[in-house]
């Protein structure tokens, strides 16, 4: 008989955000992704030029579709309501760095997205040292009234990997932006990357385990894409590392997930890069099959997600 996780009512054997959003909500909920026309530190000299090796700058510091907020989250519902009949919606900073802006500028953006009708919550993505304590506070006030997640990138705990990255911050300022939010009950949600140039399976192992340690309320795993335009394309064509293959990368996620608790959310476990910027791998784009094998993994070792949170660690 198939072994059921309480977190699940489909066969998954780890706790993902469909089920997560049903059960708080009762109802189908899509995720309106919108540019506030944010930049990035690492980006305008702040605290670096160029970002990360693996960005290709989406956020250029200008709205990306023309009305602004509103607009685009009015195109995107029509999608979703297409594809899934949703009609709730979570509006989702996610181009550039979603609180790299003065106060007054975020409030409105924050507000105006929340007014978007069906909108049962919002989601900001952000760099952890971009969290000034006048932010952190009116980001606790949203908190408190609706329901909030900010999303902050930290990739690796490996510094030196980091620094090859151009992150422009290491795992302690990660840390520091973490506990600011925590410390006012604002929900976290943590992007990893898998398969960084220089990293084996046990650093991406070690990345899982050190965050599954800090417990934060949802995670995303990304695999590492090479991209027209960024930095890591020279690399790649240079013969500088590797990408992960299918096989490796499912494998490495499911012992990751086996690692956190599980009540963690997994708001992502794979991604598709854009079919016109995505170098490599190419296997990436068939994001089912990825899916697919990832649940055919947990099947195969007779596992689930939290199987080595407490005690039985192999690091």
């Amino acid at each position: 008989m198939d072994t059921q996780f309480i977190f699940s009512d489909n066969g998954k054997r780890y706790h993902t955000y469909d089920f997560y959003l049903r059960k708080r909500f009762g109802r189908k909920v899509a995720k309106l992704s919108v540019d506030g026309g944010f930049t990035c530190p690492n980006r305008d000299g702040t605290k670096g030029f160029g970002g990360c090796a693996f960005c290709s700058g989406s956020g250029s510091g200008d709205f990306c579709a023309e009305g602004g907020v509103t607009a685009q989250l009015e195109a995107q519902r029509a999608v979703m309501r297409a594809k899934w009949r949703a009609d709730a919606f979570i509006p989702y900073f996610r181009a550039g760095t979603g609180t790299y802006a003065p106060l007054p500028r975020l409030l409105a953006l924050w507000e105006e997205a929340l007014s978007f009708s069906g909108a049962v919550g919002l989601s900001v993505a952000t760099r952890p040292d971009c969290l000034p304590d006048d932010v952190c506070d009116a980001l606790a006030d949203i908190a408190r009234r609706t329901f909030l997640t900010v999303e902050l990138g930290l990739q690796t705990v490996n510094d030196e990997v980091a620094a090859k990255m151009n992150r422009g911050h290491g795992f302690a300022e990660f840390g520091q932006g973490f506990m600011k939010l925590r410390a006012r009950g604002i929900p976290v949600c943590v992007h990893i990357i898998d398969g960084l140039p220089g990293e084996t399976e046990s650093d991406m192992l070690r990345t899982a385990q050190t965050l599954a340690a800090m417990k934060p309320e949802f995670v995303k795993i990304h695999l590492l894409h090479v991209l027209k335009g960024t930095p890591l394309e020279k690399l790649y064509a240079d013969g500088g590392f590797e990408t992960m293959t299918k096989e490796e990368y499912v494998s490495t996620v499911v012992s990751q997930i086996e690692l956190f608790p599980p009540e963690t959310v997994f708001e992502r476990v794979t991604g598709d890069g854009k079919g016109e910027d995505l170098i490599a791998p190419r296997w990436s784009r068939r994001k089912r099959e990825v899916l697919n094998a990832i649940d055919m993994e947990f099947r195969r070792r007779g596992t689930m997600q939290g199987e080595k949170h407490r005690g039985r660690l192999f690091l």
